[in-house]
């Protein structure tokens, strides 16, 4: 059986390969690259989602990193079961053809409860105390235990935030090779988040960005020569290219200045009441869900959104059909910014309203 190892750099784009990406330039050159056209929208789960089952997001639902569900009336960013997922994977496919084919999905997203043989993905423990203690969850649960031993514990704290470094993508890549050694999977995927850190912090153009793509391309190196050395055949791919914006938009504001959003006060700040808003956009990078709770609000609604500074292009029912996003999850409206544009989650006026976490999230 042919072994493949998938490797995701995420925000790696051609430009990026040459004298800062020797290793990885190395493999388009011995075997050959090409461009992907990006999904909508480009963004880590519904990319990978469309990787992983080749289907669109009208047939797989995952419509974003997060959505609103209507019948929780809540907004969800990063849940991690595999049975939000309405689509069959590619170990799946591929074990029609040959019953004894194994997956190992190292910390690829909707990882949990998933039907590969193996599987690592970030899963924090929250005492009663309100502490966040690092941790994974894995399948089998036994490798938890083994990886934590061989490699310390899982540095999350480095994996997003103010202090996401090197570290957790060097984690990653170690877990991964202890699992091809010891169970020898027919496909493994592995996500190696490191370019994404700065390409959002610092932009793109960055001066420092050069030394980021080094330290990827270092670990890279060392999982295709891993690969390379029991003749396993390796893919590397990448979910989007981030380029440079300049442009705020504020979209919730202006829901929430012509009466279509609503807030509910806890202790003086500003807190999104969902349920309770005619329209409100769940923002996510250069798309923005809209969902609006009564049809009849819609057409006043998206004359609205296309008024506003940056937006490029608002998404109706036909609009959404044009772009594979008609799944009931998606908003009753999707907005799209300009290249140069992007979209806030801010629906508080006054900065001194803002809810707490708005100054506790780095990215």
């Amino acid at each position: 059986m042919n072994r493949t190892l998938v490797i995701d750099v995420v925000g790696l784009t051609p430009s990026m390969l040459g004298t800062d990406a020797p290793h990885i330039t190395r493999l388009a050159e011995r075997g050959g690259w090409r461009a992907l056209d990006a999904v909508t929208p480009a963004v880590t789960t519904t990319a990978q989602t469309t990787m992983l089952t080749g289907r669109p997001v009208r047939e797989h639902g995952i419509v974003g990193n997060g959505w609103y569900f209507r019948e929780l009336s809540e907004v969800m960013f990063w849940r991690q079961s595999q049975g939000l997922v309405d689509a069959e994977p590619v170990w799946e496919t591929a074990r029609r053809r040959d019953p004894g084919t194994t997956c190992a999905q190292m910390f690829w997203w909707y990882n949990m409860y998933s039907s590969a043989e193996i599987s690592a993905t970030p899963r924090p423990m929250y005492p009663a105390d309100g502490r966040k203690i690092p941790d994974v969850y894995t399948e089998p649960p036994e490798l938890r235990t083994r990886l934590t031993d061989e490699l310390g514990r899982f540095p999350l704290f480095n994996f997003w935030g103010p202090t996401a470094d090197i570290t957790s993508s060097r984690w990653i890549a170690d877990a991964t090779m202890s699992v091809l050694d010891s169970a020898e999977p027919s496909l493994t995927l592995v996500y190696l988040p490191h370019l994404d850190y700065n390409l959002q912090r610092l932009g793109p153009e960055h001066p420092d960005i050069a030394a980021d793509i080094r330290a990827v391309d270092a670990i890279a190196g060392d999982l295709i020569a891993r690969a390379d050395r029991d003749g396993i055949r390796v893919l590397v791919l990448s979910e989007y290219g981030i380029t440079p914006v300049s442009r705020p938009i504020h979209i919730n504001r202006a829901l929430r200045e012509h009466g279509f959003l609503r807030v509910r006060e806890e202790m003086g700040r500003d807190q999104l009441d969902a349920g309770a808003s005619r329209a409100f956009a769940v923002a996510d990078h250069q798309v923005a869900h809209v969902y609006v709770r009564d049809a009849r609000d819609t057409p006043a609604v998206a004359e609205l959104l296309r008024g506003l500074d940056g937006v490029e292009d608002v998404l109706d029912e036909e609009g959404k059909r044009e772009r594979a996003l008609d799944h009931p999850r998606a908003g009753e409206l999707v907005a799209v910014s300009d290249a140069d544009a992007w979209f806030t989650y801010y629906h508080f006026l006054d900065a001194d309203r803002a809810p707490d976490f708005a100054r506790t999230v780095d990215i």
